[in-house]
């Protein structure tokens, strides 16, 4: 079937100006992006121009009342130069799940998927070679119809941007166990990628980073006596060679990594319990040795491992384990991500294929 995507092409690409050596997180960025627009009722004109500044009226609904949701996605380039996805379908399933949480209207497959591969196909060059070396795409739609009356947006706008992402290194971390502060709220939007629930972090976040945490481990808003999220992590726990992750609920994202792993967990015979998860269960086992490790799971980082936490101005240290189910499970992951190992699951998307 022929694309109905517009392709306006670059003059000439940035590409020979970026060290790709010495890359900040998600603040480089590749010569194009993808752009489709909501409006008379339905999604139209997409296309796929230089990468550039928008223009949108001061009263674009987006700016009022935060309707903004997005992904978090990444491209991988296997030893042959092969162009590889992980798992696209859950990132396409889950914007609009968060799309619909926020009154946004659902985004096409066709112009998801097809918006996409020839986006990537496009900026192959920015996929290099090499474990640890990715491509980080984001998926968006934010609300830019003129009107500040407090209602959902009648036009909207869907992009994909792209950023050349290395090998993620957190250092040390050091995480506070939240007794405050909530990330969401049952019947809020924990579980969407809305951009909000992230900007709500923040300053939770700055005020624990500044008695030398790098994180906030959040609880559940009603009593803050269970374990949900680590950050903007799902959070997993190793009671002595029991893996343990808290369900997903409206407040907690349906992690694409966190499934993962439990499925290579299943796969490789490690018992995984999803279940919820107390602070008193945690302090207590990890007072009596029973707590071998803590680690956070997401798309930029994978698996981090988390050495130590603190609560009620008590602090706990994890000590370093042998044979580390951090480390056994992030090397799974990569590898097939990668096109090192095979992939049972189907998870691994050719490009263009």
């Amino acid at each position: 079937m022929e694309s109905s995507i517009a392709i306006h092409p670059i003059e000439s690409s940035k590409i020979n100006t970026v060290d790709f050596n010495n890359l900040a997180f998600g603040s480089v960025f590749t010569d194009y992006m993808f752009e489709c627009d909501f409006k008379d009722g339905q999604w139209q004109d997409p296309i796929i121009k230089p990468y550039g500044p928008l223009s949108l009226d001061p009263s674009a609904r987006v700016f009022h009342y935060g309707q903004a949701v997005f992904e978090g996605m990444k491209a991988f380039k296997d030893d042959q130069g092969t162009v590889l996805l992980f798992r696209p379908d859950e990132n396409f399933k889950r914007i609009n799940i968060s799309a619909e949480r926020l009154a946004i209207p659902a985004f096409p497959e066709a112009y998801f998927f097809d918006g996409l591969t020839q986006l990537l196909q496009l900026e192959t060059a920015w996929i290099k070679q090499g474990v640890g070396n990715s491509l980080y795409i984001r998926p968006f739609v934010i609300a830019t119809e003129g009107a500040i009356s407090a209602s959902p947006a009648l036009e909207y706008k869907f992009m994909i941007i792209c950023s050349p992402a290395q090998a993620y290194y957190a250092g040390d971390v050091r995480v506070l166990i939240a007794e405050k502060f909530s990330r969401s709220a049952s019947g809020g939007v924990g579980y969407a990628k809305a951009a909000g629930n992230y900007a709500a972090q923040f300053y939770p976040t700055k005020l624990a980073n500044e008695q030398g945490f790098q994180q906030v481990v959040w609880t559940d808003a009603s009593s803050h006596q269970f374990l949900e999220e680590a950050g903007t992590m799902n959070i997993f726990f190793r009671i002595n060679d029991t893996l343990v992750t808290a369900p997903t609920s409206d407040r907690i994202l349906d992690g694409i990594t966190r499934k993962s792993i439990i499925q290579l967990a299943e796969d490789n015979n490690i018992a995984v319990e999803i279940r919820k998860i107390s602070v008193s269960e945690i302090k207590a086992a990890a007072k009596d040795g029973q707590l071998k490790e803590i680690f956070g799971t997401g798309t930029a980082a994978v698996i981090n491992p988390i050495l130590g936490f603190t609560h009620d101005n008590t602090a706990f240290e994890v000590p370093a384990t042998e044979n580390s189910y951090a480390t056994y499970f992030k090397e799974k992951l990569v590898n097939i991500q990668y096109n090192k190992a095979p992939d049972v699951h189907g998870w691994r998307v050719v490009v263009g294929a």
